[in-house]
Protein backbone atom coordinates (compact mmCIF):
# COMPACT_ATOMS: atom_id res chain seq x y z
CA UNK A 1 0.00 0.00 0.00
CA UNK A 2 1.24 3.50 -0.76
CA UNK A 3 2.36 5.89 1.97
CA UNK A 4 1.09 9.11 0.38
CA UNK A 5 -1.32 9.90 -2.43
CA UNK A 6 -1.82 13.47 -3.66
CA UNK A 7 -4.51 14.44 -6.16
CA UNK A 8 -3.58 17.63 -8.01
CA UNK A 9 -5.90 19.83 -10.04
CA UNK A 10 -6.44 23.50 -10.76
CA UNK A 11 -6.81 26.17 -13.37
CA UNK A 12 -5.11 25.50 -16.69
CA UNK A 13 -2.01 27.67 -16.72
CA UNK A 14 -1.78 27.91 -12.92
CA UNK A 15 1.19 25.54 -12.70
CA UNK A 16 0.03 21.91 -12.58
CA UNK A 17 2.90 20.75 -14.81
CA UNK A 18 5.40 22.66 -12.69
CA UNK A 19 3.92 21.20 -9.51
CA UNK A 20 4.14 17.67 -10.91
CA UNK A 21 7.79 18.22 -11.79
CA UNK A 22 8.48 19.39 -8.24
CA UNK A 23 6.58 16.43 -6.76
CA UNK A 24 8.71 14.10 -8.87
CA UNK A 25 11.84 15.73 -7.45
CA UNK A 26 10.47 15.25 -3.93
CA UNK A 27 10.18 11.51 -4.63
CA UNK A 28 6.62 10.94 -5.84
CA UNK A 29 5.62 8.66 -8.69
CA UNK A 30 3.83 11.20 -10.89
CA UNK A 31 1.06 10.48 -13.38
CA UNK A 32 -0.32 13.36 -15.41
CA UNK A 33 -4.03 13.46 -16.34
CA UNK A 34 -4.95 9.81 -15.93
CA UNK A 35 -8.48 9.17 -17.33
CA UNK A 36 -10.94 8.79 -14.47
CA UNK A 37 -12.06 5.44 -15.96
CA UNK A 38 -8.64 3.98 -15.10
CA UNK A 39 -8.35 5.31 -11.55
CA UNK A 40 -10.06 2.34 -9.87
CA UNK A 41 -7.75 -0.12 -11.63
CA UNK A 42 -4.77 2.01 -10.66
CA UNK A 43 -5.79 1.95 -6.99
CA UNK A 44 -5.98 -1.85 -7.18
CA UNK A 45 -2.51 -1.92 -8.74
CA UNK A 46 -0.83 0.16 -6.05
CA UNK A 47 -2.54 -1.86 -3.32
CA UNK A 48 -1.31 -5.18 -4.67
CA UNK A 49 2.02 -4.25 -6.24
CA UNK A 50 5.34 -4.78 -4.51
CA UNK A 51 6.86 -2.03 -6.65
CA UNK A 52 8.21 0.56 -4.21
CA UNK A 53 7.79 3.32 -6.81
CA UNK A 54 4.04 3.24 -6.07
CA UNK A 55 4.46 3.99 -2.36
CA UNK A 56 4.08 7.72 -2.93
CA UNK A 57 1.92 8.89 -5.81
CA UNK A 58 0.94 12.27 -7.25
CA UNK A 59 -1.91 12.14 -9.74
CA UNK A 60 -2.99 15.22 -11.69
CA UNK A 61 -6.40 15.66 -13.25
CA UNK A 62 -8.28 18.36 -15.12
CA UNK A 63 -11.09 20.27 -13.46
CA UNK A 64 -13.52 18.39 -15.74
CA UNK A 65 -12.38 15.03 -14.36
CA UNK A 66 -11.66 16.05 -10.78
CA UNK A 67 -15.07 15.33 -9.22
CA UNK A 68 -15.27 11.82 -10.68
CA UNK A 69 -11.67 11.00 -9.77
CA UNK A 70 -12.17 12.37 -6.26
CA UNK A 71 -15.28 10.24 -5.72
CA UNK A 72 -13.58 7.07 -6.94
CA UNK A 73 -10.72 7.55 -4.49
CA UNK A 74 -13.26 8.18 -1.71
CA UNK A 75 -15.26 5.08 -2.62
CA UNK A 76 -12.09 2.99 -2.64
CA UNK A 77 -11.29 4.17 0.88
CA UNK A 78 -7.89 5.44 -0.21
CA UNK A 79 -6.36 8.10 2.08
CA UNK A 80 -5.32 11.03 -0.07
CA UNK A 81 -4.76 14.78 -0.07
CA UNK A 82 -5.85 17.32 -2.66
CA UNK A 83 -3.89 20.24 -4.06
CA UNK A 84 -5.63 23.00 -6.04
CA UNK A 85 -3.53 25.45 -8.06
CA UNK A 86 -5.11 28.80 -8.80
CA UNK A 87 -4.16 32.15 -10.35
CA UNK A 88 -5.94 35.38 -11.15
CA UNK A 89 -7.94 35.76 -14.36
CA UNK A 90 -5.53 38.44 -15.59
CA UNK A 91 -2.44 36.33 -14.85
CA UNK A 92 -3.86 33.26 -16.61
CA UNK A 93 -4.71 35.42 -19.59
CA UNK A 94 -1.16 36.77 -19.74
CA UNK A 95 0.42 33.34 -19.39
CA UNK A 96 -1.51 31.95 -22.34
CA UNK A 97 -0.94 35.03 -24.46
CA UNK A 98 2.82 34.81 -23.96
CA UNK A 99 3.07 31.07 -24.70
CA UNK A 100 2.24 28.94 -27.72
CA UNK A 101 -0.01 26.65 -25.67
CA UNK A 102 -3.70 26.47 -26.42
CA UNK A 103 -6.20 26.36 -23.58
CA UNK A 104 -7.78 22.90 -23.12
CA UNK A 105 -11.29 24.37 -23.29
CA UNK A 106 -10.47 25.73 -26.73
CA UNK A 107 -9.02 22.42 -27.85
CA UNK A 108 -12.20 20.65 -26.76
CA UNK A 109 -14.29 23.34 -28.46
CA UNK A 110 -16.08 24.12 -25.21
CA UNK A 111 -15.15 27.80 -25.59
CA UNK A 112 -14.67 30.15 -28.50
CA UNK A 113 -12.20 32.55 -26.87
CA UNK A 114 -9.47 32.47 -24.25
CA UNK A 115 -11.47 34.68 -21.90
CA UNK A 116 -14.45 32.35 -22.14
CA UNK A 117 -12.24 29.31 -21.57
CA UNK A 118 -10.81 30.75 -18.35
CA UNK A 119 -14.29 31.78 -17.16
CA UNK A 120 -15.64 28.25 -17.74
CA UNK A 121 -12.83 26.76 -15.65
CA UNK A 122 -13.45 29.28 -12.89
CA UNK A 123 -17.05 28.06 -12.77
CA UNK A 124 -15.84 24.46 -12.48
CA UNK A 125 -13.49 25.52 -9.69
CA UNK A 126 -16.39 27.02 -7.75
CA UNK A 127 -18.28 23.72 -8.04
CA UNK A 128 -15.51 21.79 -6.28
CA UNK A 129 -14.74 24.48 -3.72
CA UNK A 130 -16.43 22.50 -0.93
CA UNK A 131 -13.83 19.72 -1.12
CA UNK A 132 -11.12 19.80 1.49
CA UNK A 133 -7.83 20.68 -0.22
CA UNK A 134 -4.65 22.72 -0.13
CA UNK A 135 -5.08 25.79 -2.33
CA UNK A 136 -2.08 27.63 -3.73
CA UNK A 137 -2.42 30.90 -5.63
CA UNK A 138 0.50 31.08 -8.05
CA UNK A 139 -0.28 34.57 -9.38
CA UNK A 140 2.76 36.13 -7.75
CA UNK A 141 4.53 32.93 -6.74
CA UNK A 142 8.01 32.14 -8.06
CA UNK A 143 9.07 28.62 -8.96
CA UNK A 144 11.29 28.51 -5.87
CA UNK A 145 8.45 29.64 -3.58
CA UNK A 146 6.13 26.98 -5.01
CA UNK A 147 8.85 24.39 -4.59
CA UNK A 148 9.38 25.29 -0.94
CA UNK A 149 5.64 25.17 -0.27
CA UNK A 150 5.21 21.73 -1.82
CA UNK A 151 8.30 20.38 -0.08
CA UNK A 152 7.02 21.54 3.30
CA UNK A 153 3.43 20.39 2.71
CA UNK A 154 4.00 17.04 1.02
CA UNK A 155 7.44 15.90 2.15
CA UNK A 156 7.71 12.12 2.17
CA UNK A 157 9.97 12.04 5.20
CA UNK A 158 12.33 14.22 7.19
CA UNK A 159 15.37 13.34 5.08
CA UNK A 160 16.77 16.51 3.52
CA UNK A 161 15.83 16.71 -0.15
CA UNK A 162 19.11 18.35 -1.09
CA UNK A 163 21.70 15.68 -1.92
CA UNK A 164 25.39 15.65 -2.82
CA UNK A 165 27.52 13.29 -4.91
CA UNK A 166 31.24 13.21 -4.14
CA UNK A 167 33.29 11.88 -7.04
CA UNK A 168 37.01 11.10 -7.08
CA UNK A 169 38.82 11.06 -10.41
CA UNK A 170 42.21 11.16 -12.08
CA UNK A 171 43.05 14.19 -14.20
CA UNK A 172 44.92 12.03 -16.69
CA UNK A 173 41.60 10.35 -17.51
CA UNK A 174 39.73 13.64 -17.90
CA UNK A 175 37.47 15.63 -15.59
CA UNK A 176 33.84 14.55 -14.94
CA UNK A 177 31.78 16.72 -17.26
CA UNK A 178 28.71 16.77 -15.03
CA UNK A 179 30.49 18.05 -11.91
CA UNK A 180 29.21 21.32 -10.43
CA UNK A 181 32.33 21.99 -8.34
CA UNK A 182 35.86 20.75 -9.10
CA UNK A 183 38.83 20.68 -6.75
CA UNK A 184 42.41 19.77 -7.64
CA UNK A 185 44.32 18.05 -4.80
CA UNK A 186 47.49 17.19 -6.75
CA UNK A 187 49.47 19.52 -4.47
CA UNK A 188 48.94 17.23 -1.44
CA UNK A 189 51.59 14.66 -0.39
CA UNK A 190 51.34 11.67 -2.76
CA UNK A 191 51.29 8.13 -1.33
CA UNK A 192 52.27 6.84 -4.77
CA UNK A 193 55.89 7.58 -3.95
CA UNK A 194 55.74 5.33 -0.89
CA UNK A 195 56.57 1.79 -2.03
CA UNK A 196 54.35 0.08 0.54
CA UNK A 197 51.35 2.30 -0.36
CA UNK A 198 51.66 2.47 -4.16
CA UNK A 199 49.46 -0.55 -4.88
CA UNK A 200 46.82 0.45 -2.32
CA UNK A 201 44.19 3.18 -2.71
CA UNK A 202 42.17 5.65 -0.66
CA UNK A 203 39.81 2.93 0.53
CA UNK A 204 42.71 1.33 2.40
CA UNK A 205 43.33 2.71 5.87
CA UNK A 206 47.12 3.19 5.52
CA UNK A 207 46.65 5.38 2.42
CA UNK A 208 43.72 7.26 3.98
CA UNK A 209 45.72 7.99 7.13
CA UNK A 210 48.79 9.04 5.13
CA UNK A 211 46.76 11.58 3.12
CA UNK A 212 44.28 12.87 5.68
CA UNK A 213 46.55 13.34 8.68
CA UNK A 214 49.30 15.27 6.92
CA UNK A 215 49.53 18.84 8.19
CA UNK A 216 48.99 20.21 4.69
CA UNK A 217 45.83 18.15 4.27
CA UNK A 218 44.39 19.15 7.63
CA UNK A 219 44.89 22.82 6.76
CA UNK A 220 43.32 22.30 3.34
CA UNK A 221 40.32 20.37 4.70
CA UNK A 222 39.56 23.11 7.21
CA UNK A 223 39.40 25.67 4.39
CA UNK A 224 37.58 23.33 1.98
CA UNK A 225 34.83 22.34 4.42
CA UNK A 226 34.25 25.98 5.35
CA UNK A 227 33.72 26.77 1.68
CA UNK A 228 31.58 23.69 0.96
CA UNK A 229 29.41 24.11 4.04
CA UNK A 230 28.56 27.66 3.05
CA UNK A 231 28.05 26.67 -0.61
CA UNK A 232 25.75 23.75 0.20
CA UNK A 233 23.58 25.98 2.39
CA UNK A 234 23.25 28.55 -0.37
CA UNK A 235 22.57 26.01 -3.12
CA UNK A 236 19.92 24.40 -0.93
CA UNK A 237 18.25 27.76 -0.22
CA UNK A 238 18.10 28.44 -3.94
CA UNK A 239 16.16 25.22 -4.51
CA UNK A 240 18.88 23.01 -5.97
CA UNK A 241 18.08 19.31 -5.48
CA UNK A 242 21.48 17.84 -6.17
CA UNK A 243 25.10 18.89 -6.45
CA UNK A 244 28.12 16.96 -7.72
CA UNK A 245 31.54 17.69 -6.21
CA UNK A 246 34.57 16.35 -8.06
CA UNK A 247 37.92 15.84 -6.32
CA UNK A 248 40.83 15.10 -8.65
CA UNK A 249 44.43 13.98 -8.33
CA UNK A 250 46.80 12.58 -10.96
CA UNK A 251 45.53 9.00 -11.21
CA UNK A 252 42.43 9.07 -9.01
CA UNK A 253 43.66 6.34 -6.66
CA UNK A 254 45.16 7.87 -3.53
CA UNK A 255 44.65 11.55 -2.69
CA UNK A 256 41.31 12.14 -4.41
CA UNK A 257 39.80 8.93 -3.06
CA UNK A 258 40.93 9.72 0.47
CA UNK A 259 39.54 13.27 0.36
CA UNK A 260 36.23 12.08 -1.09
CA UNK A 261 35.92 9.43 1.63
CA UNK A 262 36.56 12.10 4.25
CA UNK A 263 33.99 14.52 2.76
CA UNK A 264 31.39 11.78 2.40
CA UNK A 265 31.71 10.88 6.09
CA UNK A 266 31.76 14.55 7.10
CA UNK A 267 28.60 15.61 5.23
CA UNK A 268 26.54 12.41 5.48
CA UNK A 269 25.54 13.49 8.98
CA UNK A 270 23.68 16.46 7.52
CA UNK A 271 22.77 15.63 3.90
CA UNK A 272 21.87 12.69 1.72
CA UNK A 273 25.25 11.87 0.16
CA UNK A 274 26.52 9.55 -2.55
CA UNK A 275 30.06 8.46 -3.31
CA UNK A 276 31.72 7.39 -6.54
CA UNK A 277 35.37 6.54 -7.11
CA UNK A 278 35.29 6.88 -10.86
CA UNK A 279 38.80 5.70 -11.67
CA UNK A 280 39.31 3.15 -8.91
CA UNK A 281 41.38 0.21 -10.18
CA UNK A 282 40.56 -3.42 -9.63
CA UNK A 283 43.17 -4.87 -7.27
CA UNK A 284 45.07 -7.99 -8.23
CA UNK A 285 44.33 -10.96 -6.01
Amino acid sequence: MNDKFVLITGMSGAGKSTAMSIMEDIGYHCIDQMPSQLVKEFVTLIRTSNDLSYRNVALSTTLLNFAETYQILKDEGLPFQCLFLDASFEQLLLRYKFTKHKHPMLLMKRASSLEEAISLEQQLAQEIAEHEMFTVDTTFLSHLELKKYLESSFAINSTPIFSISFVSFGYKYGVPKDADLLFDVRFLPNPYWEADLRDLDGDDQPVYDYVIYKEETQDYLARLTDFLTYSFEQYSKEGRNHLMVGIGCTGGQHRSMSIVNYLFDYYSKQYTCFINHRDKREKAE
